[in-house]
């Protein structure tokens, strides 16, 4: 199992980390505060991408019905398996909202945890970031910022910042009072110097 820590602790590690690179990292986190990212381990790789593909391009409230809808199908559990997301008809799952991509996408998700490329929680848990990445990226519709999600919020990860982000480099961007963001790979290479805490950098450049 590939463990990260993600105590308070460590928060303030991390934020000392990040605090010592330079006067604007230490001027953001001493008025942003401690650091309150709060990941919901324990959740299946399959349930997270196909929530995650719900919300994509769309307002928090909207993804929120369509998962509703979905979920209003199957009263009697938690989330629906994968094998039962598949039986469902194209039009059943273009009612509860979902776009003919996304659709496609979804279904493709349920597919591929049926053959093994989506892994089980336990399976994910002992695999690196970058394996997962390369792994689930093959599906149809999943890009590696959806996979980058998974592993900071599902799967807790410590260490990963997610350079092709808006909201990342806009963030370094403002941080640094730069006329213009940083493309992914000034990013990447950029947030080196904050391994091994880029998920806590990332929670901070999202609110910058």
């Amino acid at each position: 199992m590939i463990l990260a820590d993600l105590s308070p602790q460590a928060y303030r590690e991390a934020a000392e980390h990040l605090r010592a690179l330079d006067a604007d990292w230490a001027a953001h986190i001493a008025a942003v505060g401690p650091c309150l990212h709060h990941a919901t381990p324990g959740r299946e790789p399959y349930e997270a991408l196909v929530r995650a593909i719900a919300y994509q391009q769309l307002h928090a409230r909207a993804a929120e019905a369509i998962l509703g809808r979905l979920l209003a199908l199957f009263p009697h559990q938690a989330f629906p398996q994968p094998h039962q997301l598949l039986a469902l008809s194209p039009v059943a799952l273009r009612e509860c909202g979902f776009s003919a991509s996304k659709l496609a996408t979804v279904q493709g998700i349920a597919q591929g945890r049926l053959d093994g490329v989506v892994p089980t929680q336990a399976e994910a848990l002992g695999m690196a970031d970058d394996a997962l990445i390369e792994q689930l990226i093959t599906l149809r519709g999943v890009g590696r910022w959806t996979v980058e999600m998974l592993l900071i919020y599902s799967l807790a990860r410590s260490d990963i910042l997610p350079v092709d982000d808006f909201g990342i480099r806009e963030g370094y961007r403002r941080l640094k009072g730069l006329a213009k963001a940083p493309t992914p790979g000034q990013m990447r290479v950029l947030g080196q110097a904050w391994h091994p805490y880029r998920t806590v950098a990332a929670w901070y450049l999202w609110r910058a």
